[in-house]
């Protein structure tokens, strides 16, 4: 997961919030809590061109939050917010 290149898929609408943010998909039409305002800051930072751990790194996540960020980039791959870049042009 840390080597991959992924990026917010481009119908996700983030709507920053004092606990982190709202993600919403306007294709599949879900709605997904982002329960901390470093994990905003780490998805805003998958551009693309950065990896997963690239943006950790930007966002400051310590190595031993890395699990708990980790299982929700996860879950928002899971869910089509995030993807490969490729595929979600």
């Amino acid at each position: 997961m840390l080597d991959r290149v992924l990026t917010r898929h481009p119908q996700v609408a983030l709507r920053p919030e004092p606990f982190g943010a709202l993600a919403y998909h306007y294709d599949n039409r879900k709605l997904i809590f982002l329960r901390h305002p470093d994990l905003l800051t780490v998805v805003q930072s998958l551009d693309g061109r950065r990896t997963v751990a690239e943006a950790l790194d930007v966002a400051g996540v310590a190595s031993s939050r890395r699990p708990s960020f980790l299982a929700a980039l996860q879950s928002l791959l899971d869910s089509e917010m995030l993807g490969e870049p490729a595929l979600t042009r």
